[in-house]
């Protein structure tokens, strides 16, 4: 009886019953902690709708500012919108001694400063970005003028779509020295979709202040 016992346990693999459940316990186990953490990190990351900042915002292509003209302010997307040509130099867009490439094309800049993160705002009567906080000043594309902001201006990502709102090739945001350039505007543009999930700091410039010494 012993022997039938024992024989009865054993599976002709050498795997008992008692193992077997075993392994189907623990696979069953691992499945539902997969599926448990698969739902923990969609129901954790943020989802952001289009039109809601981190979302995506698609803007007309006729709300883009006239090249070197102020900036158009987008306060749902916590952004400006920028249009530049340093080919077509104005007191608001012009060349550093350091800038060996023109600088032409559409920006999206984050609205917020980066020395202590206040808001800034656009003031006409010196063309160009200042923060009320302490300062801080830059220019049309988002360059720093004065410190004490550490770096210029972010730039959030973008690209340009046709009449459907299709990506056009080769209009989307690149990086030169990891940082996101103008993207210059197509013939057949209708639209601009900016990416506010996707953000790349501003550089270390030197100080536009620097190059006329008229650095506070």
């Amino acid at each position: 009886m012993a022997n039938a016992a024992v024989s009865a346990e054993v599976k002709s693999d050498g795997i008992s019953r008692r193992e077997f459940l075993y392994y189907i316990w623990g696979a069953s186990m691992a499945l539902y902690a997969a599926q448990f953490s698969g739902l923990l990190v969609w129901f954790l990351l943020p989802k952001f709708r289009e039109g809601e900042f981190g979302g995506r915002f698609t803007v007309a292509i006729d709300e883009l500012p006239p090249v070197n003209a102020a900036p158009v302010n987008m306060p749902s997307g916590r952004f400006w919108l920028v249009n530049l040509d340093t080919t077509q130099s104005n007191n608001l867009m012009e060349k550093a001694e350091d800038e060996t490439e023109e600088i032409v094309g559409v920006a999206a800049i984050y609205k917020v400063c980066t020395h202590l993160g206040c808001i800034y705002t656009w003031t006409p009567a010196n063309d160009r970005f200042e923060c009320p906080c302490h300062g801080s000043k830059y220019r049309l594309d988002g360059r720093r003028i004065e410190s004490p902001a550490p770096r210029s201006l972010d730039r959030f990502y973008m690209e340009f779509l046709d009449a459907d709102k299709n990506p056009i090739p080769g209009t989307q945001s690149e990086l030169v020295d990891d940082f996101y350039a103008p993207v210059a505007l197509p013939s057949n543009a209708a639209f601009i979709s900016i990416d506010t999930g996707i953000r790349k700091m501003g550089l270390s410039h030197t100080l536009l202040c620097s190059f006329t010494n008229a650095c506070p």
